[in-house]
């Protein structure tokens, strides 16, 4: 068995492990985890972003050799550790799964030293070999979270609490979607003069008219990237959409509006109604993304590993 390094405490997203009591927490709330799985886990955060062959996780939690189906149980372990980071096999925020090689942590990790728990910061500056990359870890180092942080976790869907659906039925949902804001681009565009004329009573129609211009001028190029970059299937798409994200959302929420450009040809009451679907799709977009629309196909279809 391998020496280990002499950290005691992990810190990589919004997870902190503690090696010394075998807990994982979530933002200050514990997290089930197996004894063997967070073994694994804490081999992961030991080498961030390096190969970790089966093999090699084997030999640790089996250092006698007295466990015969070791792929299997390291597989197992693994899927565990997925449960219950949240992640995915096909698009992994933590730990990915290299075909037929083992596993690596592709999350930053901030790593503590068991002496910076009684050190102010100061004295940390002293020793900078055992910290990566923050200052001592006392108890005023774990804050809440934000209030805004707070919020948004209530709201946003986090992937383990969206169903698991198969990777054709996401992506032909999401593609649907972009063809949709597409075809609102490009028919506002074309009836301009229609539009206007709508618009006409408003205060500021020079204005709204514009703004409309502007927007689908640039979400045209945009969309279509999405849409190119889903489709055939670009590595990392998924994280790239989701940086998009915030600025799509307020711009869907804004042509969430558009059925009322239609008013010539729909009633008030229809146009309503398109309207507060819409001011979902946004979100229906993120979540779809985070179910595997945007990224590879999963590798269990590839590679047979979890």
């Amino acid at each position: 068995m391998t020496e280990r390094p002499a950290f005691s405490r992990y810190r990589f997203g919004a997870f902190e492990a503690d090696a010394a009591s075998g807990e994982l927490r979530r933002q200050g709330i514990r997290i089930k985890l197996n004894a063997q799985p967070f073994q694994v886990l804490l081999l992961l955060l030991e080498r961030p972003g390096q190969l970790l062959t089966r093999e090699q996780i084997s030999s640790e939690l089996w250092p006698d050799g007295t466990f015969v189906d070791y792929e299997h149980g390291v597989n197992s372990a693994v899927n565990r550790i997925r449960e219950a980071l949240g992640d995915t096999a096909g698009n992994p925020r933590f730990v990915e799964t290299l075909a037929r090689r083992g596993y690596r942590l592709v999350a930053p990790v901030e790593r503590f030293g068991p002496s910076q728990f009684a050190q102010p910061a100061a004295s940390v500056d002293a020793t900078p070999a055992t910290v990566e990359p923050v200052a001592a870890l006392t108890p005023k180092a774990t804050p809440s979270p934000e209030p805004a942080a707070r919020l948004r976790d209530r709201i946003l869907a986090s992937p383990r609490e969206l169903p698991k659906v198969s990777y054709r039925v996401v992506q032909t949902l999401f593609v649907l979607l972009q063809f949709m804001y597409l075809g609102f681009y490009i028919g506002a565009l074309a009836n301009l003069a229609e539009i206007e004329e709508i618009l006409m009573p408003l205060p500021r129609a020079a204005q709204a008219l514009t703004i409309l211009i502007v927007t689908a001028a640039i979400l045209i190029p945009v969309r279509a990237f999405v849409l190119s970059a889903t489709l055939f299937r670009a590595p990392k798409a998924d994280q790239k959409f989701l940086k998009l994200w915030p600025f799509l959302l307020v711009l869907d929420e804004l042509w969430s509006l558009s059925p009322f450009l239609l008013l010539h040809h729909i009633n008030f009451g229809l146009a309503l109604a398109c309207t507060t679907l819409l001011v979902y799709s946004p979100f229906a977009q993120r979540s779809l993304v985070l179910m595997g629309a945007a990224g590879s196909a999963p590798e269990s279809l590839n590679s047979g590993a979890p």
